[in-house]
């Protein structure tokens, strides 16, 4: 489904909007490979580069369409954090968390042959955390909080506990939202942080993987018959997929499928699928936290949820097409609206021309 969202009436706010992520940050370090190198072996890279990752993507996806942003996690003190800061202060995002002046933030390396990535993380500073790191972290109406399931793999999980189990952040009690991304090792996390997560209600941002990897956390029993046809039924397993965890979670889910766009379900509404915009990938990582970031962005500047997820369908297309140092690059409100109104004109265009040649052949 594609529809006219440009022209929707947004929320009044009173003051300005501002997306506030608890996820923790970090510096990815990539060697491009021509194998993976055997144990005991020598091998010269293609290449070599560093980049600021983790929550990092998320905000700035957030600041480049508009939206105030916060990074309310740790920062230390050292070459990464130097690394780090200047990158936040570049993508306009403002660290409001606490400084640990004893130790540098993590990295990670990432060994990637064109097909296949493997990871070696070496965290820092951004895991020393407790249950005061978050204490002033107060969101106002309209903001919107993000928090990534990185953090709930770690020590970063006690911090991320303590704040959602104040009585500000109960559904009943926020004026605020919270968008919540988990990684596909939720089995990895808490069962009473897990099940405090579920009960917080918040909107889940997630991949087919990670719907999986829910599912499976919370027993749910996919139907999988959709996906053995031959036409692979992928559209109907993604939207029982979808159907299945807004049922058990009680809360919106959006899931993402790239070019197929997003699934859809808010509480006490019917699924439904909203179109993605078809591009090329000039490298393999994934779009994912563009999209995220877009959509806190879009719902802190008052945008409904249906709307937020169309313009973060462009805004994750665009973002796909070009990359810095395979990175993807966020593109503006604007430059996604555009790619809106271009595939609108075109459907309108199609449709038009339909009714022309069913009018001829009456």
């Amino acid at each position: 489904m594609l529809s006219d969202i440009l022209h929707s009436i947004q929320a009044h706010r009173d003051h300005e909007p501002t997306v506030i992520s608890l996820g923790q940050i970090w510096v990815d370090v990539m060697i491009k490979v021509p194998q993976f190198p055997v144990p005991g072996s020598f091998i010269s890279a293609e290449s070599y580069s560093r980049s600021v990752n983790g929550s990092f993507a998320v905000l700035e996806a957030a600041s480049r369409m508009g939206a105030h942003t916060e990074l309310a996690s740790v920062l230390g003190t050292g070459p990464w954090s130097d690394m780090i800061r200047t990158a936040l202060a570049h993508a306009n995002i403002r660290h409001t968390g606490l400084t640990n002046k004893t130790v540098d933030n993590g990295s990670r390396l990432v060994i990637n042959d064109g097909e296949q990535r493997s990871f070696i993380s070496a965290p820092g500073a951004e895991v020393h955390t407790d249950e005061k790191t978050f204490e002033h972290v107060h969101p106002k109406t309209g903001d919107v909080v993000h928090i990534n399931g990185a953090s709930l793999m770690n020590n970063g999980a006690t911090a991320v506990a303590e704040f959602i189990s104040r009585p500000e952040c109960a559904v009943a009690m926020r004026d605020f939202q919270i968008v919540f991304n988990p990684t596909s090792m939720v089995s990895t996390v808490n069962e009473r942080l897990f099940e405090d997560l579920v009960l917080l209600h918040p909107i889940w941002s997630l991949n087919r993987q990670q719907g999986r990897a829910i599912a499976d956390r919370l027993g749910i029993e996919l139907d999988e018959s959709a996906s053995m046809r031959v036409d692979g039924g992928f559209d109907e397993s993604m939207s029982n997929l979808c159907d299945s965890l807004a049922e058990v979670l009680r809360a919106p889910v959006v899931l993402r499928a790239g070019s197929r766009g997003a699934w859809l379900r808010e509480h006490g509404k019917q699924t439904e699928h909203i179109d993605g915009f078809e591009t090329k990938a000039t490298h393999i990582r994934s779009a994912g936290p563009t999209h995220t970031g877009a959509l806190c962005a879009l719902l802190a500047n008052g945008w409904n949820l249906e709307s937020a997820v169309q313009i973060a369908n462009a805004a994750a297309s665009l973002a796909i097409s070009k990359n810095i140092n395979g990175v993807p690059q966020c593109p503006t409100f604007d430059e996604a609206a555009e790619l809106v109104k271009k595939a609108l004109a075109e459907l309108n265009a199609e449709e038009n021309n339909l009714n022309n040649y069913y009018s001829w052949l009456c």
